[in-house]
């Protein structure tokens, strides 16, 4: 029997962003579709801050944010694309509920979650923190609400979750890693890196009927020659 081969996915992604709580629904659902390649998938979720200039302790009425950003009207036409997409996936994501708050803390418990357990303790955490955020209303900037999810995960208990949120441990390397990935050109998630050759953002719809592994495409001179994901609406490909 032939040994699979391993494919190691970075995503990078931010809480407070519904596309990326879409694409891991998406994701999630392709890579089940493989299940006869002969591959095995590793995936780790890596941060990124996506309102940059929203300050660690600040909070906002989520419509509030977006009008201020985008005016009503289209604040009203995203919200439509959004639900719409959430639905199609098995999502009931409410774009306007509960408040807008800078989101290190929860990057900070996923990278712990991740040198606890891999992507056993990561995965499950980042879909409790997602379904917190966009279903549930809940503010990911609070540390108590970040403990409670944690320990709902089975990630540290609420205790330890707490006493490690309020403290550094894990801040400079969360800090460097969403440095660098902006260093990089990245400048929207979700975004994936394939085996730490190559980068791709992902689109808003992935299709998970068809899974195929293929040589080495060509793709942009900034852009290291290597494996990457390549969206459609009919497939999800590994290239």
């Amino acid at each position: 029997m032939q040994t699979p081969r391993v494919i190691k996915l970075l995503v990078f992604s931010d809480i407070s962003c519904p596309w990326c709580y879409i694409g891991l629904q998406e994701m999630d659902r392709a890579i089940d579709q493989c299940s006869e390649c002969p591959a095995r998938f590793e995936v780790e979720y890596r941060p990124y801050r996506l309102n940059a200039s929203l300050k660690d302790g600040q909070s906002f009425p989520k419509r509030e944010w977006f009008e201020q950003r985008f005016g009503k009207e289209k604040s009203d036409t995203i919200e439509s694309i959004i639900s719409t997409r959430a639905k199609e996936v098995g999502l009931n994501i409410k774009l306007f509920d509960g408040v807008v708050s800078q989101t290190t803390l929860a990057h900070r418990l996923l990278t712990k979650a991740w040198k606890l357990g891999g992507q056993a303790k990561q995965l499950p955490l980042l879909t409790g923190l997602f379904k917190g955020y966009f279903e549930d209303g809940k503010n990911v900037g609070d540390i108590q609400t970040l403990a409670e999810i944690a320990a709902s995960c089975g990630v540290m208990s609420e205790e330890e979750t707490i006493k490690f949120l309020e403290s550094d441990e894990l801040l400079p390397e969360v800090e460097q890693m969403m440095l660098d990935v902006r260093k990089k050109g990245v400048t929207g998630v979700p975004f994936v890196v394939i085996d730490g050759k190559s980068l791709r953002r992902l689109a808003g719809r992935i299709s998970h009927r068809q899974c195929h592994l293929h040589q080495p495409a060509r793709i942009p001179h900034s852009i290291p020659t290597a494996m990457r994901v390549r969206v459609s609406r009919s497939r999800f490909l590994l290239l």
